[in-house]
């Protein structure tokens, strides 16, 4: 069957995990996670993929072996197309609505140093900056890990200080589960949004691709 949007139900379900966060819950619920949530993200991303390319669901549990918040589940469900390692694009559901986003979201030092290297330079900062700068004004918002201070060799009167604070950055857009959301509609709209993301992905696989360091 194809996407014909996510149900009410989807967002009954976050809304309840939100309130009690417990196995008991989410086994009780299972049903409806598999039927609202996850059934339709996997015909949503099918749809995507000719376009975009393939997209990994993400698990519904969260790893708590280095978190103060032992909450065993995720309060919503994600998928990623992955372009290069921690590059890509993304859409979530939860009891908020839907959110997408398209950026670069892994911190392996070398992509850092790239990022920064990348932003610094005039011929390829300046295009950043403006690309950034154009999703703005149409609505979207910039994301990511921050430094607090400037980093390390750069001044405070950077031209693109704010761009060079960044760790990961990516650019995203939250739309609220208005009734739009229980109907196909979805696919366009995150289609647009994907769409939007590309000059901003392309630079960053361009200039920060994935991590050349071993993995442990």
């Amino acid at each position: 069957m194809g996407f014909s949007g996510f149900p009410d139900e989807a967002f009954l379900f976050y809304e309840g995990l939100e309130a009690d966060n417990s196995k008991t819950y989410f086994t009780r619920h299972k049903h409806l996670y598999e039927e609202a949530v996850r059934e339709p993200m996997l015909a949503l991303t099918d749809e995507l993929a000719p376009e975009f390319g393939p997209a990994q669901l993400f698990r519904p549990y969260r790893d708590v072996r280095f978190s103060k918040d032992k909450s065993p589940y995720k309060t919503h469900q994600g998928a990623f197309v992955d372009l290069q390692p921690g590059i890509g694009l993304y859409v979530e559901v939860s009891a908020a609505g839907l959110f997408t986003a398209g950026g670069f979201y892994t911190q392996a030092a070398d992509q850092v140093a790239r990022y920064r290297a990348a932003v610094d330079e005039d011929l390829s900062g300046k295009p950043l900056e403006s690309l950034t700068a154009g999703l703005v004004a149409q609505g979207y918002a910039l994301y990511g890990e921050r430094l607090k201070t400037k980093p390390r060799g750069f001044t405070e009167d950077h031209p693109r200080i704010e761009l060079l604070r960044h760790k990961s950055l990516y650019a995203g857009m939250s739309f609220e589960p208005e009734p739009w959301v229980h109907t196909a509609e979805v696919l366009a709209r995150v289609s647009h949004t994907w769409r939007a993301y590309g000059p901003l992905v392309d630079w960053l696989c361009t200039h920060v691709r994935g991590s050349e360091l071993p993995r442990r």
